[in-house]
């Protein structure tokens, strides 16, 4: 289950990397002299995702020995895992 667990975490850091990403461009825009509202709303829309990007992430940690399998199915994981013993 270590593997699952290493995998969500490495999903959730390059999901958070390309909000991240995506927030500095809107960030940009919003900033240049021809402002418009759809980069402030792009913006705003954003960091709703960032917040509940990070609230997933805080409930996947809490969680995770209980639905580690059933997240990996749902993210379409289609490899084998086998438990790893300490």
């Amino acid at each position: 289950m270590e593997q699952i667990a290493a995998l969500r975490a490495e999903w959730f850091v390059r999901l958070a990397e390309a909000i991240e990403g995506a927030q500095r461009l809107a960030w940009q825009l919003r900033t240049s002299e021809s402002a418009s509202a759809e980069a402030r709303e792009l913006y705003s829309r954003l960091e709703y995702v960032r917040l509940e990007v990070e609230s997933l992430r805080q409930v996947a940690v809490r969680h995770s020995d209980k639905s580690d399998a059933d997240w990996l199915t749902r993210l379409g994981w289609s490899g084998s895992l086998r438990d790893e013993k300490d």
